[in-house]
């Protein structure tokens, strides 16, 4: 990024609702069911077809709404937002205009490795709203064709609407990740960006520093076709420096140029433009006649609030002043979900090892669950076994690398580690061994004993590796520090 500007930077969320059914019809909302079978007249917008609105829906919108801090009307309605799409049969989409459910809320965000300082994104709105279908273009097959699929329409959407609170491609990928995390530590949509269950438009614009006493904005831009975070961060920062060398060109602020919309090539890492924006009065909203406003009562929203779970931002606090595990350990965990937050306590509980248990959880569970491509709750040692694991390397029945042999066992076997590390022939080395061990390979190895001597630290390395070699079930640890002690006196 430049000295010479700021980017403003503004996020429009639209996320699919858990829900069984569409939002105003009883049509299933199953991703991946073949196209055009989740359907009824009401989705399509059949005359004489009424739609119904879905309660649940509105109870995972409010519960989302007091997660992200925002206020509820008692008062909200329904509204037609009239547009024209090939996937929107109806010629209008069911939405909520000038009273949305909830708004002027607001999500803290934060990076663990302090790239920039803590800061509360204010949130303008949260509004329930239907789906609409999918355009499928068969250009690149060359027949031009383009198919239709509704099985979306009509499928719950909450559009969460971000102040232009952000100033780089950082913060805007950090506010998606934590408001990702609490939809899915919530319940309330799966969060798939690959199944199109959230789905994000940035707006952005520059404000370019100069001695001019009036801000110098170029013109806002809203990029779409984003199909990832990282591809949301790569648009934004590719963005902030076209805008700055179209300014440096044309001269053109926000005051002489509309709003337009630009499409995020991912493949050639660049934004194409697409169309103007349109106002709100090119859609003529008007109030939906087949819906009745919805009342919800301060009692209603409370009992809500008493369902919420605990939140990431309060279990990464939690797990890192309760356990004492560095910030970054604590935002790794979180990130896995609730279920790797459980597993972690569980395992630092029964070990009494936090720091050890956070080691393992990161390097070693999350690799096989890459890997392997499982889901956390897929794992297949439980935390009783790798307790296990894990007490036999604090005893010194076991050093970390034969351990790691020992997990890469346990994860196709049902056995636990001392069963496995009998199997393997590994067993704990006495103390007298050990002393025996370290005199006769230091007797052996003159040299290393004056270099050690000398202070040359790196030479007690080839001894450990002799002693490996002799017996595998050495202790590298203890057999060193054995050796240095040993040295002192000879």
């Amino acid at each position: 990024m430049s000295d010479d500007y700021e980017i403003i930077i503004g996020l429009e969320v639209h996320v699919q609702l858990a829900t069984e059914t569409k939002l105003f019809c009883r049509c299933g909302t199953k991703f991946g069911a073949s196209p055009n079978t989740q359907t009824c007249p009401v989705c399509l917008g059949m005359p004489g077809s009424l739609p119904v609105m879905n309660r649940e829906a509105f109870q995972l919108g409010l519960k989302t709404a007091c997660a992200l801090n925002l206020n509820v009307p008692r008062f909200t309605k329904w509204d037609r937002k009239n547009y024209y799409y090939p996937d929107l049969p109806k010629g209008y989409q069911i939405s909520q205009f000038d009273l949305p459910m909830s708004e002027d809320g607001y999500l803290w965000i934060s990076d663990s490795k302090e790239q920039f300082e803590a800061k509360k994104v204010g949130i303008i709105r949260a509004h329930l709203e239907e789906d609409a279908g999918k355009s499928m273009h068969d250009e690149a097959a060359g027949k031009a064709d383009t198919r239709i699929d509704l099985n979306r329409t009509g499928t719950p959407l909450l559009e969460i609407v971000s102040q232009p609170d952000m100033r780089s491609p950082l913060e805007a990928k950090a506010y998606l990740n934590e408001l990702k995390l609490i939809l899915t530590y919530l319940g309330v949509s799966d969060c798939n960006m690959q199944e199109g269950s959230l789905r994000v438009d940035a707006n952005v614009n520059l404000h370019i520093k100069s001695d001019d006493p009036h801000k110098i904005a170029t013109p806002i831009v809203e990029i779409k076709n984003m199909n990832s975070f990282r591809a949301v961060e790569r648009a934004i920062a590719y963005e902030a420096t076209r805008q700055y060398d179209e300014w440096q060109e044309t001269g053109k602020t926000i005051k002489d140029a509309p709003k337009t919309t630009r499409g995020w090539d991912d493949q050639a890492q660049v934004t194409r433009p697409q169309r103007e924006k349109e106002d709100s009065s090119d859609y003529r909203y008007f109030p939906d006649p087949d819906l009745a406003p919805v009342i919800t009562t301060a009692e209603e929203v409370e009992a809500v609030q008493q369902t919420l779970c605990e939140l990431p931002m309060a279990i990464r606090e939690r797990l890192h002043d309760g356990y004492g595990i560095p910030a970054y350990d604590a935002d790794v965990i979180v990130n896995q979900g609730i279920v790797a937050v459980k597993y972690f306590e569980d395992l630092a509980l029964k070990t009494g090892d936090a720091k050890m248990s956070s080691n393992w959880v990161q390097q070693d569970v999350l690799r096989v669950l890459k890997e392997r491509d499982l889901e956390f709750d897929q794992f297949p040692i439980t935390v009783e076994r790798l307790t296990g694991l894990l007490k036999a390397i604090m005893n010194k029945e076991i050093d970390t690398t034969r351990a790691k042999d020992v997990f890469t066992q346990m994860l196709d076997s049902d056995k636990d580690a001392p069963s496995i590390m009998q199997e393997m022939g590994i067993e704990k080395v006495d103390a007298s061994e050990v002393d025996n061990l370290a005199k006769e390979i230091l007797e052996a190895n003159p040299k290393a004993v004056e270099d050690l001597k000398n202070g040359v630290q790196k030479a007690v390395g080839a001894l450990i590796g002799q002693a490996k070699k002799k017996n595998p079930n050495i202790d590298p640890g203890t057999f060193r520090a054995k050796c240095l002690e040993l040295v002192k006196h000879m």
